[in-house]
């Protein structure tokens, strides 16, 4: 992997984790473009590390509070959140590995993230609720999608951030939960990953393209949680509906599982 492959990974990963069009699937897509295949549980702990610092420092203050006072209500809502997506992704893991690495699902995966993001912005006028009105009951609701999102081409923040504005969450709040809940997971996908990587022995890739991939990934994992915001406060989430269709069009056509 060279330094310009490793850039163009880094931003992949930083802005699709954050914006609500699956940096799983997108991380699939662009690996096999770049043929690095044999590279990947390496290169995607690395990524992920990236979008962890990125979530880290736009939340700083925030994870210090939980950090001083771990038994909140939202430290709770987190850890409500959490529990849903870790037996979920334990329970499946096995399958869901086996779907990715075929890809064969990611198509129709980007299809239906689509769906459930316009679904959810066509029903932002009921959203209300703040971050001390979320429930118990919201919460893991929320963390049963991000669960969901195991699936290669399922958005993780967009199946949360969708399931919050169900729950009637107003936009700016459910993206607050959304990425706060993101921090979990993601730690525990890098744990993981790092694991199984040392097990396994998996191939390393050069330090300097390990560590521009990671600083890219960081730079617009930022950028895209400010840019989210911004979006959720005075957009629409239809537009990532509309590109996450016409991607998973394109790749059905290109598998030949649809006919134009």
């Amino acid at each position: 992997m060279d330094w310009l492959e490793a850039a163009i990974l880094g931003i992949l990963q930083g802005l699709t984790e954050f914006l609500p069009i699956s940096s799983t699937g997108h991380l699939y897509l662009g690996r096999h473009f770049f043929g690095l295949n044999e590279a990947g549980l390496f290169l995607d702990t690395m990524l992920h590390f990236g979008t962890l610092i990125a979530v880290f420092s736009v939340y700083r203050q925030e994870i210090f509070q939980i950090l001083k006072n771990p038994f909140n209500k939202l430290s709770l809502l987190i850890l409500v959140g959490t529990i849903p997506t870790v037996l979920i992704g334990l329970s499946f893991k096995d399958y869901f590995e086996a779907i990715s690495q075929t890809g064969i699902t990611i198509g129709w995966e980007f299809l239906m993230t689509g769906v459930i993001l316009w679904i959810a912005e066509s029903i932002k006028s009921h959203g209300h609720k703040s971050l001390d009105q979320i429930t118990f009951r919201d919460a893991l609701f929320i963390g049963t999608f991000q669960g969901l999102a195991i699936m290669p081409a399922l958005s993780r923040s967009g199946l949360t951030i969708a399931a919050a504005l169900f729950c009637r969450i107003n936009k700016s709040t459910a993206a607050y939960f959304s990425f706060l809940l993101s921090i979990p997971s993601i730690a525990g996908a890098v744990l993981l990953q790092g694991l199984e990587m040392i097990s396994h022995k998996a191939e390393i890739l050069p330090l300097s393209s390990l560590l521009i991939a990671t600083i890219f990934s960081a730079l617009f994992g930022y950028m895209a949680v400010k840019w989210m915001i911004s979006i959720l406060q005075k957009g629409s989430l239809k537009i990532f509906s509309i590109y996450v269709w016409i991607l998973g069009v394109l790749i059905l056509i290109t598998q030949n599982l649809i006919i134009l």
